[in-house]
C-alpha cells in the first residue's frame, strides 16, 4: 500500500475542492495515484472535473517572434518573478529567440548546447538557475501572435484571415486554453477517457444501459466542442462560437500553439512518485538491468517539484533542477517530485 502523504492530500485538495477526507479516501483507494482518484472521483459523482496537473515549480518568460509565414514561440525559465523581469535575463531570452528563428531551430538541445556558456555566465551574475525550457514553431499563410504579460504566449496559423482576426483569436486561445483545433481533432484516446467516464456517471443514476448510452452521446458533443477552438464561445462575443466567427470572414485556423509558464507538456504528463519507487523496486526485483549490463540508480532531490519517470521507464527532462537519477546502460537522466532530500541506490547486476 503506497504511503499516503500531506502533500498528496493537498495536491488532490486543489485540483479538485474536494474536502480533505474525501481526498483522503479516494487516494487510499487508488494506492496514491492522483489521477486514478480524480477519475474515480468524478466517476462517483464526487466531483465534476479537476484542474490539469503539469506545473513546475518554475517562472520565467513566454516570447514569441514572427518573421513572414513562419513563427517562433519559446519558455526560458528561471527561479523567481524578479529575475524574470531582470534586463540582462530578458535579453538572454531574446537572443536565443533571435537564434532560433534565424536558424529554424525546434530543438531545445540544439539551443541549450548553442548558448550553454552565455547560460552559466548569466546563472553566476543573477544567482539563480536559468534553462531555456521548450521552443517550437509554426507555419502557415497568415500568422499571429498574442503575449499576456511574458507567462502566456500564443502563435496562430490561419488562411483567409486578417492580421485583425488573428490577433483576436490569438487572444481568445491565451484566455479560453483550447487543446484542439476542431471537434473532430481530439484524439481517440481522450475521447474514449471521457466517454467510459460519463457513462459511468449516468449509469449509476440508474437508466438503463442504452438510455445512458445516449445521455453520454449529448454530453460528449459538448465536451469535444469546449475542448476544441472553433467549438467555443469566442470570448469578445459569447453569441457566437469561434466557428461562426471564422465563417463569417471565410477564414480557417490551420493550428496554433499556447504556452504558459510552468506548465508541462502533455507528452509529459508525470506519473506519481508511489509509481516511481514502485518501477524501482520491480526493476530491483528483476536482478538484472533492462538493457543488460549494469544498472545503478540514485535519487538525489534539491527541489520541492519536478517530473518523475513513467513506470515504462521512459524519461522526462526537467531542465530547471539537477538530475536525480542516473542509469547506466545506457545513460538516462530522470528527475521526480519529492518533499525531502533523500538518497537511495538500487544495483542490479
Amino acid at each position: 500500500m503506497a504511503e499516503i502523504t500531506a502533500s498528496l492530500v493537498k495536491e488532490l485538495r486543489e485540483r479538485t475542492g474536494a474536502g480533505m477526507m474525501d481526498c483522503k479516501k479516494a487516494l487510499t483507494e487508488a494506492n496514491g495515484d492522483i489521477e486514478l482518484a480524480i477519475e474515480n472521483m468524478r466517476k462517483s459523482g464526487a466531483i465534476k472535473a479537476a484542474k490539469k496537473a503539469g506545473n513546475v515549480a518554475a517562472d520565467g518568460v513566454i516570447i514569441t517572434k514572427i518573421d513572414g509565414t513562419y513563427g517562433i514561440i519559446l519558455e526560458v525559465n528561471c527561479q523567481t518573478d524578479f529575475v524574470a523581469k531582470d534586463g540582462g535575463f530578458q535579453a538572454f531570452a531574446n537572443k536565443v529567440l533571435d537564434a532560433a528563428i534565424a536558424g529554424k531551430i525546434t530543438d531545445v538541445e540544439v539551443l541549450k548546447a548553442q548558448f550553454e556558456e552565455e547560460r552559466v555566465a548569466l546563472v553566476a551574475k543573477i544567482g539563480e538557475n536559468i534553462n531555456i525550457r521548450r521552443v517550437s514553431s509554426l507555419e502557415g499563410d497568415v500568422l499571429g501572435s498574442y503575449q499576456h504579460g511574458a507567462r502566456i504566449g500564443v502563435l496562430v496559423a490561419a488562411k483567409g484571415a486578417d492580421e485583425e482576426l488573428v490577433k483576436q483569436l490569438a487572444m481568445h486561445i491565451a484566455a479560453s486554453k483550447p487543446e484542439f483545433v476542431k471537434p473532430e481533432d481530439v484524439s481517440a484516446e481522450v475521447v474514449e477517457k471521457e466517454y467510459q467516464v460519463q457513462l459511468d456517471i449516468a449509469m449509476q443514476s440508474g437508466k438503463p444501459k442504452e438510455i445512458a448510452e445516449k445521455m453520454v452521446e449529448g454530453r460528449m458533443k459538448k465536451f469535444t466542442g469546449e475542448v476544441s477552438l472553433t467549438g467555443q464561445p469566442f470570448v469578445m462575443d459569447p453569441s457566437k462560437s469561434v466557428a461562426q466567427l471564422l465563417k463569417e470572414h471565410n477564414a480557417d485556423v490551420t493550428g496554433f500553439i499556447r504556452f504558459e509558464v510552468g506548465e508541462a507538456s502533455r507528452k509529459l504528463r508525470l506519473t506519481s512518485q508511489q509509481k516511481l519507487l514502485q518501477c524501482l523496486n520491480s526493476l530491483n526485483q528483476r536482478k538484472e538491468a533492462p538493457e543488460g549490463g549494469f544498472f545503478l540508480c540514485t535519487l538525489r532531490v534539491n527541489q520541492p517539484s519536478a517530473y518523475s519517470l513513467c513506470a515504462e521507464m521512459r524519461y522526462i527532462m526537467s531542465p530547471e533542477l539537477t538530475p536525480i537519477l542516473i542509469v547506466d546502460s545506457p545513460r538516462k537522466e530522470i528527475w521526480l517530485p519529492m518533499q525531502n532530500p533523500f538518497t537511495n541506490a538500487f544495483c542490479l547486476s
